[in-house]
């Protein structure tokens, strides 16, 4: 006899919640639908549901979103980098606490290498008629990142070699939710056979019917809640056989119902995280302006504080991590979250001289002040014009009209090409496509949890700013 397993999934919804009430009712239909025909349906959620640029989960700390998973009895999830590194530890270890659901990753733990109790490696779930499905999880493989925060994790591939030997022969059909981007899915897809079906996220792929690998069904819906994965899975269950799988997207913008209590349980969520938020840092006596391409206050005083914080030599910040001025008279933590809401931290580098000066250079570079970026955990429009602490850039215009850089100097002395300076800047720059001379830096140091807008309520709470 055949059947169909109805499988739905999420990934990388990143907390925007504009599209949840969509995705609630939708799922909430499709569950009625399978359970009028006695049809099996799961739903799964491949990570980074939590995005800390959100007020509701800034001021929840993601609780707000393990209970809007619960809503939807959702069957398993694995967690992403949003959910892994922006989260203080403590924050983390208690984020799934009232999870209804299980949370499946098989490359991470603490640091003494136990799996912490809100975690398990595998899943094998047994279905109405018998059938097995085991569900197994991987996360991405920032090392260096988690460790700063008190967690290891291990190499997805080596866990995953080691987890599918210990269920070789208790399920039917293997599922793997993969946090890891596309380019592994399909490495995975090649070199693991026993794999039926890879649900992929973290880098925002939008496969519309799966792609096929050998025997391997990889699938991805994209970022934002903008589709609904689907997989049709026939089985023979006379002989447990998988017979076909399909993949299919549902765009949540072709959905017009919405599910009612979800809208007005998300208002309750934004009231009260506002009243979270409200919790003053500090005063202003006057205005903090920004300029995204001029010299302005409120983006020198953010790289001073950088500098500081991370007791560096020089810093370096771009003006467009800033989104708007912070205006005169009380500062709260709303105020904070709004303007700075990227989960960037602040970092040190060490760069030497002659690597340092083409790192200027280029920051000064129109195209890379006028640049629209998205990723890298930056939450903005426009990278802006970069903005120095110890370190003086003069420029002219020359006859094209343009504004060259005729002299760059360190506390008042010509950059030496062969020093090594400490540089105090932002881990956006250390991830690789916008300054490769930083991301190949041998020493790198981190510091976690605390994001830019710690930073800045660090500096205002100490009293530091002045008139």
């Amino acid at each position: 006899m055949i059947e169909t397993i109805h499988l739905y999934h999420t990934n990388d919804l990143h907390s925007h919640f504009e599209n949840w009430p969509k995705i609630v009712r939708f799922l909430q239909d499709r569950k009625k639908l399978h359970e009028l025909h006695n049809e099996e349906m799961l739903l799964v959620d491949i990570g980074d549901h939590a995005d800390r640029f959100h007020p509701i989960t800034e001021a929840t700390k993601g609780k707000a979103n393990v209970s809007l998973l619960n809503q939807l009895d959702y069957d398993a999830v694995t967690i992403g980098n949003n959910e892994g590194i922006t989260f203080a530890h403590e924050d983390l270890n208690d984020l799934y606490r009232e999870a209804e659901f299980s949370v499946i990753i098989s490359n991470f733990y603490t640091e003494h290498g136990e799996r912490p109790e809100w975690v398990i490696p595998y899943e094998i779930k047994t279905l109405k008629n018998g059938y097995k499905v085991a569900f197994l999880g991987v996360t991405v493989f920032y090392e260096k990142f988690y460790e700063l925060l008190g967690w290891k994790v291990k190499d997805p591939f080596e866990s995953l070699l080691e987890v599918i030997q210990e269920i070789k022969g208790q399920a039917d059909m293997i599922v793997l939710l993969s946090h890891l981007g596309i380019t592994d899915d399909e490495r995975i897809a090649r070199d693991f056979p026993d794999i039926d079906i890879i649900i992929g996220g973290h880098t925002h792929h939008v496969l519309q019917k799966g792609i096929k690998i050998n025997s391997t069904l990889v699938a991805g819906a994209g970022k934002y809640g903008q589709y609904i994965g689907y997989i049709s899975i026939e089985i023979d269950t006379s002989n447990k056989q998988l017979l076909e799988k399909r993949a299919e997207l549902f765009s949540t913008i072709e959905l017009h119902a919405i599910c009612k209590e979800t809208a007005l349980f998300l208002d309750h969520l934004y009231d009260e995280s506002d009243q979270i938020l409200s919790e003053e840092i500090g005063v202003l006596d006057q205005e903090l302006s920004v300029d995204w391409f001029n010299d302005s206050p409120f983006p020198h005083l953010l790289v001073t504080a950088i500098r500081e914080w991370c007791g560096g030599e020089v810093a370096m910040v771009n003006s467009g991590i800033l989104l708007e001025s912070l205006q005169k008279g009380p500062v709260t933590r709303k105020d904070l979250h709004h303007i700075c809401p990227h989960p960037i931290n602040p970092c040190k580098v060490h760069l030497k001289g002659d690597v340092l000066k083409e790192v200027i250079l280029q920051s000064r570079d129109e195209k890379m002040e006028q640049l629209q970026l998205k990723g890298l955990g930056f939450r903005g429009k426009v990278m802006g014009r970069m903005v120095f602490d110890g370190i003086e850039v003069k420029t002219e215009v020359f006859s094209d009209g343009k504004k060259h850089v005729t002299e760059i100097s360190i506390k008042n002395q010509p950059i030496d090409p062969d020093r090594l300076y400490a540089v105090a800047t932002i881990d956006m720059f250390t991830l690789g496509p916008l300054y490769p001379e930083i991301s190949h830096a041998e020493e790198k140091l981190f510091y976690m949890p605390e994001l830019l807008r710690d930073v800045l309520a660090w500096k205002l709470s100490t009293n530091q700013i002045k008139s």
